[in-house]
């Protein structure tokens, strides 16, 4: 397995590691339930130096993200964060990912942990432009600092002014006694926080300064279960489960990150337009459940009266509810808040009623 900067330190401090994305990770430390509020209360650490990151350059950067990205990267302008995919030929995504303009042709890409080599492949292949393309996945590390005291956490290690930086923005200068650290008002928690980009020689520098910086508000480490509940909560895709290879943005909800401008010409614009005229077959949707249980990836979905129409795509015990909460696909006459749905856990039939997400307020 690969490991990260911090791999030693997590096995140290006694996480129950695993395998994923063919790195060694820590899932919990004392609890994905305590960890998931720690986050919610306080702040918490996580070690996202897995994710994949590529440097787009040049004078023709701008012609290739507009071609291989849904998104319409033109209205970024420096220091400023965009959330899009990559459209496949097929109506389906790549992957989901975030694209940061660094300043005048140049754009940082980051990229899900198990898509590095599928997505840098897929970017390769489809540069029509002679873009100047870069991975630099193993050439950066990354802590998403996370909870409402990360700003108060993370001000005492830098002169820059954190709450100046509205959501998806970010910069890059001194941090913790280093030069040109990327802070990222970004996260996929709903908890508010920064992530921090870094070289990873400098990685135990960083982990050290945040931890003696968040000690008077319980800073804690937190694995990748609880990262999973928080963006559960928050209604946030995680691709590989509501998101893949045969599914669309527009069945996903993602038709705000999918531009028909004039002049962008990206992967399979024609058929994702005609689905955003036309309607698609089914829809992704978050759900409550109204009977005791908890939904699990790949249980079946009902419809009130019993016929299969989906399956749950990411499911879970919500950990601020207390109830049972997912994601997935249903036909698009079930997908209207308030719809009553079923579930099959094990061949027990219960209730379900789609909300639209959040559901942690």
């Amino acid at each position: 397995m690969k490991t990260t900067p911090f791999t030693e330190k997590h096995i140290a401090l006694g996480a129950s590691m695993h395998e994923f994305a063919g790195y060694n990770m820590p899932i919990q430390y004392t609890g994905i339930i305590e960890e998931h509020m720690i986050v919610c209360q306080g702040v918490g650490v996580f070690d996202v130096s897995h994710m994949g990151e590529f440097w787009v350059k040049g004078p023709n950067a701008l012609a290739f993200l507009q071609q291989v990205t849904s998104n319409n990267v033109a209205v970024l302008t420096p220091g400023k964060v965009q959330y899009t995919c990559f459209p496949n030929e097929e109506g389906g995504i790549v992957d989901d990912l975030l694209v940061y303009h660094y300043e005048p042709e140049k754009y940082l890409l980051v990229v899900n942990a198990a898509n590095i080599e599928k997505d840098w492949n897929w970017c390769v292949s489809h540069n029509q432009v002679g873009a100047e393309l870069e991975n630099a996945s193993d050439r950066m590390a990354q802590l998403a600092v996370q909870g409402p005291k990360a700003t108060e956490t993370l001000q005492k290690l830098t002169s820059i002014d954190l709450s100046a930086i509205p959501y998806y923005n970010f910069t890059h200068g001194e941090f913790a006694g280093l030069p040109d650290v990327i802070i990222s008002n970004t996260g996929y928690t709903g908890a508010g926080g920064f992530e921090l980009y870094f070289y990873p020689e400098d990685a135990q520098k960083i982990w050290d300064a945040v931890f003696e910086a968040g000690a008077e508000f319980g800073i804690k480490p937190i694995g990748l279960g609880a990262r999973d509940t928080l963006r559960l909560e928050m209604g946030f895709c995680l691709y590989g489960n509501d998101l893949d290879d045969t599914t669309s943005p527009i069945e996903a909800g993602l038709g705000w990150i999918t531009k028909f401008v004039d002049g962008k010409e990206f992967t399979n614009r024609a058929a994702l337009e005609k689905q955003k005229a036309e309607g698609v077959s089914r829809k992704l949707v978050g759900f409550e459940m109204v009977d005791r249980g908890i939904p699990r990836h790949g249980y079946t979905l009902l419809t009130s009266e019993g016929e299969p129409m989906g399956v749950v795509t990411s499911g879970t015990m919500s950990p601020t509810r207390k109830i049972g909460i997912g994601l997935g696909y249903v036909k698009p006459e079930f997908s209207k808040p308030g719809t009553e749905i079923a579930i099959d856990m094990r061949g027990r039939k219960l209730k379900a009623v789609v909300v639209k997400p959040p559901f942690r307020k």
